[in-house]
């Protein structure tokens, strides 16, 4: 069967179950791993689909994909944004870090920093934190996000407005074409504009799937941004836009992490 007659098989199942897995597709058109894959890499160059471990998702534009989901998105390009940032960062410093897979990524990069204030409402970056000795971590009230170990709300913010970071590492759900930070939770939009608020230097970490995706509330521009990690160029538009606000644009290598 041709790769013509597979891919419009491949959404159609993807859209009925919402997710796809290399290993069923291979058993359902009786081909190889490896010829899945090259499919799926296919779709998902198109913005068809979005890629996971171990198959792929359709992209989301109102819902958010799930969180074990987006662990595995694209997890060689995160771990490689997560390196270019954490470099960045340095010793004796205070940073904010929010909800997401991205900064967990980067927290992950930071357990070799010294004299570090880690401020984040994120469970799961807290408790990888935690291993580093060097590293005072301060976990923000709030209402727990059972999915993903978020902390949002009021009490939220009104935690955040008692500090002034150095760095804030923030992640989003998709970046419009014109460099708007874009988000689905409502709540969480409105913790990450207070982190933004209270932050000297805002980096943003967002794999190049963000680009192509959409989320329907504004979280912030692109002037309020220091600096973007990424794993791919963006497009030519929003990398003059970078160039024009003077907001460093930093695309890693994948193939260059040593992980």
């Amino acid at each position: 069967m041709s790769r013509s007659i597979r891919h419009p098989e491949i959404l159609d199942i993807a859209r009925r179950e919402g997710k796809v897995t290399v290993e069923g597709l291979a058993a359902y058109f009786g081909v190889t791993f490896q010829t899945v894959r090259r499919d799926l890499t296919d779709l998902a160059d198109t913005g068809l689909l979005d890629r996971v471990h171990g198959g792929a998702v359709l992209p989301s534009g109102t819902t958010n994909i799930g969180y074990a989901d987006r662990r595995g998105l694209n997890f060689a390009g995160k771990l490689a944004i997560a390196r270019a940032c954490a470099a960045r960062i340095p010793h004796d410093c205070s940073v904010f870090l929010n909800i997401g897979t991205s900064t967990e990524a980067v927290a992950d990069r930071m357990l070799a920093h010294r004299n570090i204030l880690a401020v984040t409402n994120n469970l799961n970056v807290a408790t990888i934190l935690a291993r580093n000795p060097d590293c005072e971590v301060v976990v923000t009230a709030g209402v727990l996000r059972r999915a993903d170990g978020g902390l949002t709300g009021g009490l939220t913010e009104r935690t955040i407005r008692q500090f002034k970071f150095d760095f804030a590492i923030v992640g989003c759900s998709a970046i419009d074409g014109d460099g708007d930070i874009l988000d689905f939770d409502m709540q969480e939009v409105g913790v990450t504009r207070t982190i933004i608020e209270q932050s000297r230097r805002v980096f943003l970490v967002a794999d190049h799937t963000k680009f192509r995706r959409k989320a329907p509330v504004r979280v912030a521009a692109l002037s309020d941004l220091a600096a973007i990690f990424t794993d791919r160029p963006p497009a030519a538009g929003l990398a003059r836009r970078c160039e024009t606000l003077k907001v460093a644009l930093h695309v890693a290598d994948p193939s260059a992490d040593p992980a």
